[in-house]
Parts: C-alpha cells; sequence; structure tokens
C-alpha cells in the first residue's frame, strides 16, 4: 500500500487517486465503485439540476459509506453580441442542413453555473468534498460549504490560479496540465493558447502553495501516479482511464474513442462549449475553429442537437479524450484502482511495473 499523503489525510481516502467529475459519464455507480475501491469517487454535478443531483447522491450513498466529491462550474454567465450570435448560428448552419435539423436554435438559459439552489442542494447532501471548474463561488458559499466541515478543492492551470485559490480559502487545488481531457479549468488565462503540461506545472504549484496539490492530466497508470508523487502532489486526479471503464456513461462511439484515439489526434478546443476543451478532433471542430464561437455554455446549445443526429456521431460529438488515453483500458473501475497503486508502489520501490 502506498504511504499516506496529505490529500489521502484531508480527504479521508486510503489511496492518492481521485477519479475526474466527468459530466454525465461519472455515473454513481462509476462514482461509488471508486470511492469504495480506496480512491475519492465523483459527480460530474454541474450539468444536474438540484432534484436530479439529490437523487444521484442518493444513489451513490446508498452504494457507499466512503467519502465522494460533488463537482460544480464557476463561470461568468455567458454574454454574446445579437450579432456574434447570428454569426454562430450561420456557421454552424451548414451541418443542421446536413443532419436534417432546420435551423440552429437561439441560445437558451444557462443552467450549469453553480448557484443558490446548487448550494442548497449541496448543503443539504452533505458530501465529503465539494470541487469547482473555472474559479470559485462567491466568499460566502464558499465559507458556508467549509462551516458544515465539506472540504472545498478546485482546480487551476497556472501557478497565479492556483495562488489565487489558495487565497479564496481552498482545502487543495488541482493542478490540471495541459494533457488532460475535458475542460480546461482556466480562469485568468485563456486557457487555449500554450496550456502548461502537468510535468511542468505541478512542481512549480507544490512550491507555490501551502496547501496539498493533486495533480492532473496525461495520467492513465501506476506510473503515472508514482510521477505525481515525486512531483510533490499529494494525489493524483484521473479522468480518461476511468472512461474505459464499464461502469462509466458514454455513448458507444466516445467509448470506442477511448479505446482506440492515439494521443495527437486530440485537440484543444472551443468549437463544442465555447471553452477550450480537450477532445477527439472530428468534423464539427473542424468546421468550427476559430473566431464565432458562443461564449461558455451558450455554444453547447448549438453543438448538441448534432450530438443526436446523423448515421456518423462520431463526427460530431464532444468526444473528451486526455492524450494518454492510449494507455487506458477496459476494466472494472475498482480493479482499476487496485492496479494504479500498485503499479505505482512498484515503481516507488525500482522495479518495472510492467516486468
Amino acid at each position: 500500500m502506498l504511504p499516506g499523503t496529505a490529500i489521502t489525510e484531508l480527504l479521508a481516502v486510503r489511496h492518492p487517486v481521485l477519479q475526474a467529475p466527468m459530466a454525465i459519464a461519472a455515473t454513481p455507480r462509476l462514482a461509488a465503485a471508486v470511492s469504495a475501491a480506496g480512491g475519492l469517487g465523483a459527480l460530474g454535478s454541474a450539468v444536474l439540476p438540484p432534484d436530479e443531483l439529490r437523487r444521484q447522491a442518493a444513489a451513490l450513498r446508498e452504494a457507499t459509506d466512503a467519502p465522494f466529491n460533488l463537482n460544480f462550474f464557476c463561470h461568468a454567465p455567458p454574454e454574446a453580441s445579437d450579432e456574434l450570435a447570428e454569426r454562430a448560428r450561420d456557421r454552424i448552419a451548414p451541418l443542421y442542413t446536413a443532419h436534417g435539423l432546420g435551423d440552429p436554435p437561439q441560445p437558451a438559459a444557462d443552467s450549469t453555473r453553480f448557484d443558490e439552489a446548487h448550494l442548497e442542494a449541496v448543503l443539504e447532501i452533505r458530501p465529503a468534498v465539494v470541487s469547482f471548474h473555472f474559479g470559485l463561488p462567491d466568499q460566502a458559499a464558499v465559507e458556508a460549504i467549509r462551516e458544515q466541515g465539506m472540504r472545498v478543492i478546485a482546480s487551476a492551470t497556472t501557478v497565479a490560479e492556483a495562488v489565487r485559490l489558495e487565497q479564496r480559502g481552498v482545502d487543495a487545488v488541482i493542478a490540471q496540465g495541459a494533457e488532460a481531457g475535458g475542460h480546461r479549468a482556466s480562469f485568468l488565462v485563456s486557457g487555449d493558447e500554450g496550456p502548461i503540461g502537468t510535468l511542468a506545472l505541478v512542481p512549480q504549484i507544490v512550491d507555490a502553495l501551502d496547501v496539498p496539490v493533486i495533480a492532473a492530466g496525461g495520467i492513465a497508470d501506476g506510473r503515472g501516479l508514482a510521477a505525481a508523487l515525486t512531483l510533490g502532489a499529494g494525489a493524483a486526479q484521473i479522468g480518461t482511464a476511468f472512461l474505459a471503464c464499464p461502469e462509466a456513461e458514454l455513448h458507444p462511439a466516445h467509448r470506442a474513442a477511448v479505446l482506440q484515439t492515439p494521443a495527437e489526434a486530440t485537440t484543444i478546443t472551443r468549437a463544442f462549449t465555447g471553452r477550450p476543451a480537450r477532445a477527439v478532433r472530428n468534423r464539427l471542430s473542424e468546421a468550427l475553429a476559430g473566431d464565432d464561437v458562443l461564449p461558455f455554455p451558450a455554444q453547447r446549445m448549438l453543438t448538441g442537437p448534432l450530438a443526436q443526429a446523423g448515421s456518423d456521431p462520431a463526427q460530431v460529438l464532444s468526444m473528451w479524450l486526455g492524450q494518454a488515453a492510449p494507455l487506458a483500458s477496459e476494466r472494472p473501475a475498482a480493479e482499476l484502482v487496485e492496479l494504479l497503486v500498485a503499479d505505482a508502489e512498484r515503481v516507488l520501490a525500482g522495479l518495472n511495473p510492467r516486468a
């Protein structure tokens, strides 16, 4: 067993393995399996209405009494001029026509931002950990969560972002390197130009902070976990490797991509949601590259309907994927946690985990 770290102690888990809170893909079944195995399971809660969040958290808690994490978005409300909205709709119109969808819709209200209703649900559910992407909610919300004994963690993509999070009172910071799949957590920088890799980012953030650090991005096996611990992180947050587990909920095209896509076939793009995110490069990401993209999450309201249409969904789906995808393999989530820890132990003992 790996020795305890500041993160395992802080979060009351046996293993320094956190499952990334991937929206939709991270089911209660997946989160429960990871938590029961000694890691920290998570639900990507931003896309869940409060009542559905309560239902899924109850299902998770029924499956295990181990700690788990609920994750939320803290982006600014989307603002777009009528002119930009029309340009964005014109840009995507050919794809709608090709799939027989008619005219692209007008952007609707944003329901993914952390608000009072989500805060009320969190205070009712009282998970062990609450995590945030794109910064933090207002200080009153952060203090209300911490006053109830829940740990607050958040993601940073630069040292300056990590310092800001520490100043705001988080219990730990997730250092998200450029290799990570899904949305970049950036909130002080744009996130899509010159993102910093995990190997360079983690030790810089470790040196800059007093709170413990969690490494994320490009970690999919025990070698990556051992490297994260060696760099000074107290744990690794892993997403793409858990997408290959049967407990994850994925479109069949996305599941196939997890096991078949080379690292060079991913790209950081705003095309799908309006925020920089690493995904499999496809027809939609190429067609919408560049300007005329609505701010997050309004762009998702344009691209979302395409995911349900057409005979080749792989060309229009937002298939989030990190650069370590070729290291992933199909296995139950609990078995993956055990393998990550066992291989990391062997690496840190100076042995080849593949021997």
